[in-house]
Parts: structure tokens; C-alpha cells; sequence
């Protein structure tokens, strides 16, 4: 999971997302430094907003930083100061890792789409994909559920053509790396890269 901090270009504030939700039904609760936004319709967590954040928080980094357990207990100290009594209980699993895909099968209702099974360390996943270069035996970049991609869009279990697809197998375009080729495509990663270990970008 990442924070992100920018304060030449938003201020002083560490911007910590949870996940998405209708930008018209957003509710804003404010505990001194501290705003907790909620969903208005369910009162899911999207996320919040730590002002005054350098001295509260002592950060060194700027831009996106991942959360690391130092972080998050640092993160937690602030709600308490703040008069925010609720834990601030988050996934610090990765959310983007090196994936192999172990099986790849046509889509039984679409001729563009492959149904891979990908080995990420810890569990096995069934996702759809539609790159035209994806293939048995490629180390791949996942973006496992719950992870939110450069663009914005969080990765949710879904159903492509009536099949069950538990995350996404990325390409560099929707990764967001320099010098993206503009071919459609997944990144395909060389052996030095190990099966479920976090991939960075």
C-alpha cells in the first residue's frame, strides 16, 4: 500500500487512499490535523488526510511511499493525538508482485481473451487477460485485488465474459513506467525476478 506526499505541489499533507468510491456521495470528518473520509452511503473508509504532516510525522521522502509497519504505527500515534480513536488497520501485503503464469487456456466466450492461472507466492490466482503476448511460463507483473493502479482504477475481483478474474497482469503502459512501448502487451520479466516478491515501480 502507498501514501503519498507532495508538499511543494499539495502542501503539507500526507494523502493516505483506502480504496475508491463515488466522488458525488463523500463524507469529511474532521479530528484536528486529521480528515477521515467515508463513504455517505455505507461508511467505507476511502481514506485520510494527515495536515501538518512533517511535524507530526517527520517524513523524509517525498511523493509515493509505501507504508511500511514504522509508518503505520506512526500514523496510528497521530489518530490518538488527534482525538481519532479507531484503529488505523490496513493490508501492508504488496499489492503489485511478480507473478509466473502457469497455465494459459482460451476464454470459452471470447477469442481474444486467455484464462491464466498465475502463481504469486502465497496463492494461486485465475485471472483473465487479454494481452496478445501472454503465454504459459512468462514471470509477469500482478496487480492483486485491493491494489490501486497510476491511473487511479482499483483492481477488484470481476467477471470477464462470465469468468471469474482475480486480479490484473500488467503491461508498462498501465504501470506507468518511462519509455513504455506503445504495442499492446504485457510486461514479460526476465528470470532475474523472483515469484511473489513485491515488484516496484
Amino acid at each position: 500500500m502507498d501514501v503519498f506526499y507532495n508538499p511543494e505541489g499539495v502542501g503539507d499533507v500526507l494523502i493516505i487512499p483506502i480504496k475508491q468510491g463515488d466522488r458525488n456521495a463523500i463524507n469529511h470528518e474532521k479530528f484536528n490535523n486529521v480528515v477521515k473520509i467515508t463513504d455517505e452511503h455505507n461508511g467505507a473508509v476511502l481514506g485520510y488526510n494527515i495536515f501538518n504532516a512533517a511535524s507530526q510525522l517527520a517524513i523524509a521522502e517525498t511523493g509515493k511511499i509505501s507504508l511500511s509497519e514504522k509508518l503505520a504505527a506512526k500514523i496510528q500515534d497521530v489518530f490518538s493525538a488527534n482525538g481519532l480513536n479507531e484503529a488505523f488497520d490496513v493490508d501492508l501485503t504488496p499489492k503489485f508482485v511478480v507473478g509466473f503464469v502457469k497455465d494459459k487456456q482460451p476464454h470459452e466466450n471470447a477469442d481474444k481473451l486467455s484464462v491464466c492461472t498465475v502463481d504469486t507466492g502465497d496463492e494461486t490466482l485465475q485471472i483473465v487477460c487479454g494481452a496478445p503476448n501472454i503465454d504459459k511460463d512468462q514471470k509477469v507483473v500482478v496487480a492483486k485485488v485491493g491494489a490501486v493502479m497510476p491511473s487511479g482504477m482499483e483492481i477488484k475481483p470481476t467477471q470477464l465474459r462470465g469468468v471469474d478474474s482475480f486480479g490484473m497482469i500488467c503491461s508498462q503502459k498501465e504501470l506507468g513506467l518511462p519509455d513504455a512501448p506503445k504495442e499492446k502487451g504485457i510486461y514479460v520479466l526476465d528470470d532475474s525476478y523472483r515469484t511473489g516478491q513485491a515488484f516496484d515501480f
